[in-house]
């Protein structure tokens, strides 16, 4: 009979989706799927074994799979399109898991009513809408950048009682600007537990928060990121805080070793899974800090 899953393995399981296709990795279609297909012979349970495609690079990946599949795979509308009335479908070989879209506020607020009133047909898959959050209300004339401003809950709050829409929290990239404080994360975090709106991330790759010394840049770490979604479940901002800011890995190991199963899941509930530009890293610096348990292998 197989052992009952850890709290940790909870939180774990089915958590990276394969980023490889967009920078800084840029895999060709062919390394890319050569990549995927040989993760799903491996089939580690950290990963979703779920390809991120961008849409302008759909039609070159359907010829190249040409009904060989199988591939799950998700695709990222292309930013000038937003979620358009007819984005890709799947192919021969191919199934579509889940979209994920810009979006600008007003956008996300009638993309939910649409939902809720049966006028939006996702076909059942979830659509993660990134956006650029609403400004505070005495600088209506700024344009701020995605995840730098505290409009977070008012935007996240459009989403409520409307699963499977969700969002896409950006947690880094290849400029500063794409990497939020750790208040703009915690309000990202907070808002999403608190109106129940599942999210998947962007730019996270490593477990544990760091510097990178060669570009200066502080990285989220996705053991942080994963302890703070279950710190936001009660409301805490004081932990959730506590838990992005955390650099200390054995510390984070145990936190995670402390949540209770049923906080593992429900967190589990709201970060989906995030992507990955390397389906190995996540899984090594798990590995690194004893969080695998019987998967080691």
């Amino acid at each position: 009979m197989a052992s009952e899953e850890t709290a940790t393995q909870i939180l774990l399981r089915g958590l990276v989706d394969d980023a490889g296709l967009f920078p800084p990795a840029s895999l060709s279609i062919l390394q890319a799927v050569e990549r995927h297909r040989s993760d799903r012979i491996v089939a580690h349970p950290m990963l979703t074994h779920r390809l991120l495609c961008p849409e302008r690079r759909w039609p070159e990946l359907l010829a190249r799979v040409n009904g060989g599949g199988p591939i799950d795979a998700a695709v990222v509308l292309d930013a000038e399109r937003g979620f358009a009335a007819d984005p890709p479908e799947s192919g021969p070989g191919i199934r579509i898991t889940h979209y994920e879209a810009r979006a600008l506020p007003e956008d996300l607020r009638m993309a939910a009513d649409l939902f809720r009133s049966g006028d939006l047909d996702v076909g059942g898959r979830t659509v993660f809408f990134e956006f650029d959050a609403l400004p505070e209300p005495s600088d209506l004339a700024g344009a701020p950048a995605f995840g730098r401003t505290s409009g977070w809950p008012a935007a996240v709050a459009m989403l409520g009682g409307a699963r499977p829409l969700g969002v896409k929290i950006r947690c880094g990239g290849p400029r500063a600007s794409m990497f939020p404080g750790v208040s703009d994360l915690a309000d990202a975090l907070l808002a999403c537990a608190e109106h129940d709106v599942p999210f998947t991330a962007a730019g996270l790759q490593h477990a544990v928060r760091h510097t990178d010394p060669r570009t200066g840049f502080t990285h989220h770490g996705y053991l942080n990121v994963l302890l703070a979604t279950a710190a936001a479940l009660s409301a805490d901002r004081g932990a959730v805080a506590a838990a992005l800011a955390c650099t200390d890995g054995a510390r984070l190991a145990a936190g995670a070793a402390a949540v209770s199963s049923g906080d593992a899941r429900r967190a589990r509930d709201l970060f989906t899974r995030f992507g990955a530009r390397s389906t190995g890293d996540p899984v090594r610096d798990a590995e690194g800090l004893g969080l695998l348990g019987s998967w080691e292998i």
